[in-house]
């Protein structure tokens, strides 16, 4: 009895569906508004159309518009009057996508805007915020917007577009579209929307999302408009937590898209390489884009099979039988890779096998700051980086040696990290790698702001990037000063980790075009020394626009994921199969 009157006096939202034309999903629009819904109203977002259903009285209308997308878009139309009936007109082209429409109550929202410290929003201004919003989109998976778009962005009314701007480094960090319906075709309800907003996954600071909604929100409030609608995958909890959490509520809206290779997954399900890593997937996908076959040979390991023509190249993520025993010997073992890079005259560390704890305090003593490593391994395991104590040296040696029985003792190299990947003999892609960081809030505690970025990074690279919690990242929030139960305060930031590597939570920032001739010249001798068809050499430089370096390794199986917006698995297939080469991709970004 006390459930049936608490649910009874719970306030419910009295919506009047059916005399509003954005919510009456049946039959003909509100009578009294049918009147003012005789435009057909598309708008260009840049990554597709968005459509607006209510405003077609015919469905075989609303289905061929729907059917009227161009090739690499994504066109939407919202607010479609009996969905199933518009499928129907031609179901081998459309379906009902499984999206839920939320609602916000401009009016009577309350907005609180949490700007993180050293963040700035504000609208975009021109080509390359939209570099940045594309770079950010195809880390993310989405649609990136049309050449030159942000000039249709800057002189159309409808629609508004914003960034969330890091202050000290001066990259865009999020981004988030708005439509306003109301300036579209006098919506008589008074409405707005959300589109395409995005994150980016090297992100170090929190709320840029929640950020992003509260201030779009706010934009429209103060324009008068009634509500804010927003569109959300059923199965996306983390962003659907994020929306309710803020006052949106779910309404009953649909949307209905076109068949096409970006939808594939929403209306054939999952594919069978699901369980693929997202290092195999990139290579998968743009392999699936061009009409390769796929042959999935061992998913947990990332085996794959490539095939057309009578052709078959088999691959391991980005390592491929074109790759030579020889070769691959070559990169294995780090210490054989730095003779050859020394013996071709380009610039390495010095290098030391240590056969005991005395050998690594002796190679201490001739260099302040060292780095111990095994000599084979993957994915920064038993990697130590900037070691300067005695006691810290001597328990990395250790812990090096249980994972591979030849331990490497190196000079530290001050610089930053960065990793250029060589594609057939050409610089494909270059980044700064950075090493796992926090920012403070001054509230949450150093462990806390750790576990939160840890989660950030996994859900930003399906899985493959967290931050241990271990013996490292406690030495590295102590010689930062700081402990791990300690509240770091509002806008610090300390390195949590030395290595960069991205699967100990380090992130990637693309260089590519500011990378100085003498460091591309080296990577592809390097490349060439090494004999590797494809290979991720790791640079310590002053900065990818100087010309002084050290190589200190070669990875024979780099990632091609996480490189945006540089073409890495396009490159790959070129080489594999240069008859599938879509040259015109090379060009997509010359306009910036």
């Amino acid at each position: 009895m006390p459930e049936m009157e608490t649910r009874k006096n719970k306030p419910q939202r009295q919506l009047e569906i059916e005399n509003m034309a954005s919510l009456k999903s049946w039959g003909d629009p509100p009578s009294a508004l049918a009147p003012e819904l005789t435009q057909e109203t598309v708008v260009d977002c840049g990554w597709g159309r968005l459509i607006f259903g209510q405003t077609f009285g015919s469905n075989s209308r609303l289905a061929q518009e729907l059917k009227n997308e161009q090739p690499g878009r994504r066109d939407v139309a919202l607010y479609t009057r009996d969905p199933h009936v518009v499928v129907s007109k031609d179901p081998q082209a459309l379906f009902i996508d499984p999206s839920l429409t939320y609602r916000l109550e401009l009016p009577t929202a309350e907005l609180e805007l949490k700007l993180p410290e050293g963040v700035q929003i504000r609208a975009l201004t021109g080509g390359w915020d939209e570099y940045h919003i594309n770079r950010i989109y195809k880390a993310r998976g989405m649609v990136e917007l049309k050449p030159r778009f942000s000039e249709h962005l800057l002189s159309e009314p409808a629609l508004q577009t914003l960034v969330a701007v890091d202050q000290q480094s001066g990259d865009v960090i999020g981004c988030v579209a708005g439509v306003d319906h109301y300036r579209a075709f006098d919506d008589p309800d008074n409405g707005c929307s959300l589109w395409a907003l995005a994150v980016d996954p090297q992100c170090l600071h929190p709320g840029i999302g929640r950020a992003l909604v509260t201030w779009l929100a706010q934009e429209f409030k103060q324009a008068g408009r009634a509500f804010m609608d927003l569109s959300v995958m059923h199965d996306n909890a983390e962003a659907i937590r994020l929306y309710q959490s803020l006052g949106f509520y779910q309404v009953p809206v649909y949307c209905v898209k076109t068949k096409n290779v970006i939808n594939e997954q929403l209306y054939v399900g999952p594919r069978s390489e699901e369980s693929l890593n997202v290092y195999a997937q990139i290579i998968v996908d743009e392999a699936c884009r061009r009409g390769i076959a796929v042959d999935i040979v061992d998913a947990s390991g990332g085996f794959f099979d490539l095939s057309l023509g009578g052709r078959t190249v088999s691959c391991r993520e980005s390592l491929t039988e074109l790759t030579s025993a020889v070769a691959l010997s070559r990169c294995d073992d780090k210490s054989t890779t730095r003779r050859f890079l020394q013996r071709a005259g380009l610039k390495v560390p010095d290098q030391q096998e240590l056969q005991s704890e005395s050998d690594a305090l002796e190679f201490l003593s001739r260099h302040p700051r060292v780095v111990i490593k095994p000599a084979r391994g993957e994915q920064g395991a038993g990697v130590f980086v900037d070691l300067r104590a005695p006691d810290e040296t001597a328990q990395a040696f250790h812990t090096a040696a249980k994972l591979c029985d030849k331990v490497l003792g190196e000079s530290f190299v001050v610089g930053e990290d960065l990793r250029i990947l060589v594609i057939n003999n050409e610089v494909v892609a270059a980044a700064i790698r950075r090493p796992a960081s926090i920012v403070g809030d001054g509230a949450n505690t150093v462990r806390h702001l750790i576990e939160k970025q840890s989660r950030r990074r996994s859900s930003a690279t399906q899985g493959e990037s967290s931050i241990p919690l271990d013996d490292e990242t406690q030495r590295c929030v102590s010689n930062a000063g700081y402990e791990m139960e300690q509240i770091l305060p509002n806008g610090v930031e300390i390195q949590v980790r030395k290595a960069a590597n991205l699967h100990t939570g380090g992130t990637l920032h693309d260089v590519t075009a500011e990378l100085h001739p003498i460091l591309r010249d080296a990577a592809v001798e390097a490349a060439q020394v090494l004999g590797m068809p494809l290979v991720g050499l790791d640079f310590i430089v002053e900065s990818a626009d100087q010309p002084s370096y050290a190589i200190i390794e070669a990875n024979e199986r780099p990632g091609l994921a996480n490189h945006e917006p540089q073409p890495t698995a396009e490159r790959m297939l070129d080489m594999l199969f240069p008859q599938t080469a879509d040259r015109s991709l090379r060009t997509r970004y010359e306009s910036y």
